[in-house]
């Protein structure tokens, strides 16, 4: 399985506070048959004011240690960035760190506030299309506005975003609400990634068999094995080149 969603480098944003708390999680993905991960660290400006350069090195620090550690899982770094009419500079400037390309488009972990959706969102997310940049929105399942109104998950659609339900939510670590939406997205064919978003091993750890068995069985084995093998390899092959 390939993991494209966690916070997994050490002391960056709310996920692993240091070192071992990394290497801890790492050896639980590869536990449960995680192969490759996707670091997304926080980008959120004024919060978390991460920066590309930053991560390719912390990445680099991170891999020499899991190395020691004789830890073989894959590691690739990218973020999620969350909505913010000032990220249209970082765009500008070429200073994002995207989660892939594909077909020349590259594309986005754009997070939402977790309360609503903000206003303008729509005219936000088609100007980043114009900059051909296709966005991923991480965990809509537990959007507030989205439980309340689930009419947003089209329009994004319309919009041309793809979705990426977090694996705790299927399983209902998020409550009845989020764990629905998780299910009638599913069923819809809405979905087009599975991922942990780990920050810890207690709280969203970087476990994907568990959700991936609940999708086998709601909407069969094949689609499961595209939402946790398929989709997420063919989106960062390129991140795991070197």
């Amino acid at each position: 399985m390939i993991d494209i969603h966690s916070h997994i480098l050490p002391g960056i944003d709310d996920g692993a506070k240091n070192l071992n708390e990394s290497l801890a999680l790492l050896k639980l993905a590869q536990s449960d048959g995680i192969t490759h991960m996707v670091i997304t660290p926080h980008i959120h400006i004024g919060r978390f004011d991460n920066s590309a350069v930053q991560l390719r090195r912390d990445l680099a620090d991170l891999k020499e240690h899991a190395k020691q550690a004789q830890i073989t899982i894959k590691l690739a770094v990218a973020a999620e960035v969350r909505l913010d009419i000032e990220l249209m500079a970082l765009v500008k400037a070429n200073k994002l760190p995207f989660i892939g390309n594909l077909a020349g488009a590259n594309y986005l972990l754009l997070e939402l506030p977790h309360s609503h959706v903000p206003p303008g969102y729509d005219k936000f997310i088609g100007w980043l299309v114009k900059q051909n940049i296709k966005v991923i929105i991480p965990h809509p399942e537990r959007n507030r506005d989205i439980q309340a109104n689930p009419f947003y998950i089209e329009h994004l659609k319309q919009l041309g975003c793809e979705f990426q339900l977090t694996a705790s939510s299927i399983e209902g670590g998020w409550g009845d609400k989020a764990k629905q939406i998780s299910n009638d997205m599913l069923k819809g064919n809405l979905v087009n990634y599975v991922a942990s978003d780990a920050h810890s091993v207690k709280r969203r750890p970087p476990i994907l068999s568990k959700a991936k068995h609940i999708v086998s069985n709601l909407v069969g084995e094949d689609k499961a094995h595209m939402l946790f093998v398929t989709n997420p390899w063919r989106l960062t092959e390129s991140l795991f080149c070197d």
